[in-house]
């Protein structure tokens, strides 16, 4: 084994493909035929999209689960512990479990420079087949078509939302971005979308592909009624469900199309009964986390702007007491231009922090940027996000709350020391 324990294994990666991002398929397809990795036995569900990923495999692990399934999940990024990456059975893979997935990768991919993230996709899959699982849920990285994830044929895929982010590589706008993220479908099986507005790409694709498409609001959809809702789909009726156990309007939206993509795939399709257990059971840390005390805090890794509109939406239904106070990192090659317009007149001052490393930027350039777009806003500059923090909890009174938001890095970095 080259390395013994988890960080040196993770530092050796992150030096070892000359780019942090190399999108395509052959290395990882090289890496799982050589280990017999390439036909799972298992059903899977393929989970991309923009926004709302996360809480979509939240849901499916649940109710999977509670349908008595052994479920393998594959989540990135993590927030605070790489091991967060992979699940099986609700609980995180061990240190050592990765390192000796990963020697086995590194003797499986002969001179190929895998990338960091494909080696993270790898270990998931190798630990899922030894651990044995029943049933896997895959969350992209970014885009679909060529990410690693899309190495292997799932029985159900599942586009949450199609929104702009990370343009650099997927594209400069919707149709771009919704013709990559379509490549996780495939001809003859479900494909879902959980955009009540989809680009004509992403249909388009998906029609000439001869996938089993289906869009939420067209061919299922949500009916809320107070604390309960009703789901409809091809497969039938299912009336008078929990509310979702995530907060926000928006997590109906994406309970209901999880739902449709476990009705479509035979060997994914669960009981009403562990539909009902996973809406309550199903578990997501920093989307819209609250943390009560005379000051609630309020943890939301919103990074874009469709989520920051989501973020707004949550303050807006989840009224203070008191004031609201933002405290914001968030790294230069975003929209921070229009997360601050879809979050204006939500805080009673912003504290802005510092990021470092080679996407982060300053906290007095992210307030060049945040007052471009919101000229009135009161601005705090600190050259950390925790002092950012440190300021805005101090400031507070009882029946204030504090809202950190940015990025997984932003929340990560308070989240840790609580």
């Amino acid at each position: 084994m080259r390395f013994k324990t988890l960080p040196e294994w993770l530092a050796w990666q992150e030096q070892l493909h000359p780019n942090v991002i190399d999108l395509g398929l052959h290395r990882v397809q090289h890496v799982l035929k050589a280990l017999h990795l390439d036909a799972p036995e298992y059903p899977i569900l393929t989970v991309g999209g923009t926004n709302g990923k996360g809480s979509c495999v939240s849901f499916a692990e649940a109710m999977l689960r509670a349908a008595g399934h052994r479920v393998g999940a594959y989540v990135s990024p993590h927030i605070l512990r790489y091991n967060e990456r992979v699940r099986v059975d609700g609980v995180d893979a061990s240190d050592e479990e990765f390192c000796e997935a990963f020697a086995r990768i590194d003797s499986a991919r002969g001179d190929l420079a895998v990338t960091y993230f494909e080696f993270g996709t790898l270990a998931a899959i190798d630990i899922f087949a030894r651990r044995g699982v029943s049933a896997a849920v895959l969350e992209v990285g970014l885009g679909g078509r060529l990410d690693a994830v899309n190495a292997l044929d799932a029985d159900s895929a599942l586009v949450a939302s199609v929104g702009l982010d990370h343009q650099d590589w997927l594209g400069p706008d919707r149709e771009s971005i919704g013709r990559e993220k379509a490549g996780i479908y495939r001809a003859g099986r479900p494909a879902l979308c959980g955009d009540r507005e989809p680009p004509a790409s992403l249909l388009e694709h998906a029609m000439t592909l001869g996938a089993r498409l289906q869009v939420l609001g067209r061919d299922f959809d949500c009916r809320i009624e107070g604390d309960i809702w009703d789901w409809r789909g091809q497969e039938g009726e299912i009336r008078s469900l929990p509310s979702p156990s995530l907060p926000g309007r928006i997590q109906y939206d994406n309970a209901a199309t999880v739902i449709a993509a476990l009705q479509a795939a035979p060997r994914l399709q669960v009981p009403e009964a562990a539909i009902r257990e996973g809406l309550i059971q199903a578990r997501i840390a920093a989307r819209f986390q609250r943390i009560p005390g005379p000051v609630e805090r309020v943890f939301d890794v919103s990074h874009n702007p469709d989520a920051a509109r989501v973020l707004a939406a949550n303050l807006m239904a989840h009224p203070a007491g008191g004031r609201t106070y933002g405290v914001m990192g968030m790294f230069r090659d975003k929209a921070v231009e229009e997360v601050a317009q879809a979050l204006a007149g939500r805080f009673d001052r912003w504290y802005l922090g510092g990021l470092e490393g080679p996407r982060g930027q300053s906290a007095a350039a992210l307030a060049a940027r945040v007052r471009s777009a919101l000229p009135q806003v009161e601005l705090l500059e600190h050259a950390s996000v925790p002092q950012a923090h440190a300021a805005a909890f101090a400031a507070a009174q009882p029946g204030d709350r504090v809202v950190v938001f940015g990025s997984f890095q932003t929340v990560a970095q308070i989240l840790k020391d609580i």
